[in-house]
C-alpha cells in the first residue's frame, strides 16, 4: 500500500505537472523554448448556480430584524446581479393588472418602545415596498427630542403630524409617550386599510388619531385652508421614500408652511450621500446622527440646543 506522501505527490503531479516530465516548469533552468511554453493543467472550480447563489442570501424574519435595529439594510447583503432582478420584477409587478399581482401581507417585526403601549407588536408589510423607520433610529430619534424638550425622561406634550407614515409605528411611539393627537399622512390605500389603521386599533390609538389618505405634497398644498386653523404642530417627522423625493423641495415646502411653529421639531431621515441644510425656516439643526446607511436630522428651537448641552 502507497504512502500518504506517496499518494499526495502522485496527485499533485497528475494536475499540476506537464505531460512531459522533462520540460517541467518546476525547473528554474528549463530547456523548453519561449515560443512553446508547457501546457499545465489547472485544477477546475465548481462554478454555483444562479439559483443556489439567490438561495444562499434569503433572511430569515429574526435575522431581518437583528440588522435593522443594527441599521443595515438587508437588500445591501444581496448580491448586484440580484437587486437588478428584483428591480426589473418590481418594474413587471407594477405594470400587471390588479389581480395577477401577488397577494401583499403583513407580519410583526415592529414593536413600541416606550410609553404606554411598551412592547406592543406592530404589523408592516412583508418586503421593501415599505420602509419603516429602524427601531434604533426610532429609539434615538426620541431620545433626542425628550432631552431637547426639556425632559428627558418623557416626551414634551403636543400635536403630532406623521408624514410619510406607512405602517404608523413614529406617530404610534409619540402617542405611547405622551402625546394628545397625531395626524398620519399615507397614501396608499392597502397600507392604510391591512396596515395603519389594525395598528392604531391594536394599541388603542385610533381616537386620538386622524388619517390622511393622500400624497404629502398635496397634503402640505392644502394645509393653509384646513389645518392651519389650529396652529403649528408641535412635532412633525419625515420618513419618506428615498428615492421618491427630493428632500431639498420638501424641506423649503416645510420651512415655508403654516404647520411649522417657531416651537417646532422635525424629525427627518435621509439617506447617505444627501445634503441637508443647516436650517428650516427659524429652526436649527439640533442633531444630526450616522445609522449605517441611514442619517436622522432634527431641527428645532434655537432655545433647544441650549438643553441639549
Amino acid at each position: 500500500m502507497a504512502s500518504s506522501s506517496t499518494l499526495s505527490s502522485l496527485v499533485f503531479s497528475h494536475h499540476f505537472l506537464p505531460n512531459n516530465p522533462s520540460k517541467s516548469p518546476l525547473l528554474p533552468f528549463s530547456t523548453t523554448s519561449s515560443h512553446n511554453p508547457p501546457r499545465i493543467r489547472r485544477p477546475s472550480i465548481e462554478a454555483s448556480s444562479s439559483n443556489s447563489r439567490r438561495d444562499a442570501y434569503v433572511i430569515d424574519e429574526k435575522t431581518q430584524l437583528l440588522l435593522e435595529r443594527y441599521g443595515i439594510d438587508p437588500s445591501e447583503l444581496e448580491p448586484r446581479r440580484d437587486k437588478k432582478s428584483r428591480r426589473k420584477r418590481e418594474e413587471v409587478e407594477k405594470q400587471l393588472p390588479e389581480e395577477t399581482k401577488a397577494p401583499r401581507t403583513t407580519h410583526k417585526l415592529l414593536q413600541v418602545l416606550g410609553g404606554k403601549a411598551r412592547r406592543k407588536k406592530l404589523l408592516s408589510p412583508k418586503g421593501m415596498d415599505v420602509r419603516p423607520m429602524m427601531e434604533v433610529v426610532k429609539g434615538a430619534a426620541f431620545g433626542i427630542l425628550q432631552v431637547a424638550g426639556g425632559s428627558p425622561a418623557f416626551l414634551r406634550p403636543g400635536r403630532w403630524l406623521d408624514l410619510y407614515s406607512g405602517t404608523g409605528s413614529v406617530g404610534i411611539e409619540a402617542i405611547s409617550r405622551g402625546c394628545s393627537e397625531v395626524h398620519f399622512v399615507e397614501m396608499d390605500p392597502w397600507v392604510v386599510t391591512e396596515v395603519l389603521r389594525p395598528n392604531l386599533e391594536w394599541t388603542g390609538f385610533l381616537d386620538v388619531s386622524v388619517i390622511h389618505r393622500v400624497r404629502v405634497e398635496s397634503f402640505l398644498e392644502q394645509a393653509e385652508h384646513s389645518l392651519c386653523k389650529d396652529g403649528p404642530f408641535d412635532y412633525i417627522s419625515v420618513t419618506p421614500p428615498y428615492t421618491a423625493v427630493d428632500y431639498s423641495i420638501l424641506m423649503e415646502q416645510l420651512a415655508k408652511s403654516c404647520l411649522v411653529g417657531k416651537d417646532t421639531f422635525i424629525l427627518v431621515e435621509y439617506p447617505l450621500g444627501t445634503a441637508m441644510l443647516d436650517s428650516c425656516g427659524c429652526l436649527v439643526k439640533v442633531a444630526d446622527r450616522r445609522f449605517g446607511r441611514t442619517h436622522l436630522a432634527v431641527y428645532g428651537p434655537t432655545w433647544s440646543q441650549k438643553k441639549r448641552k
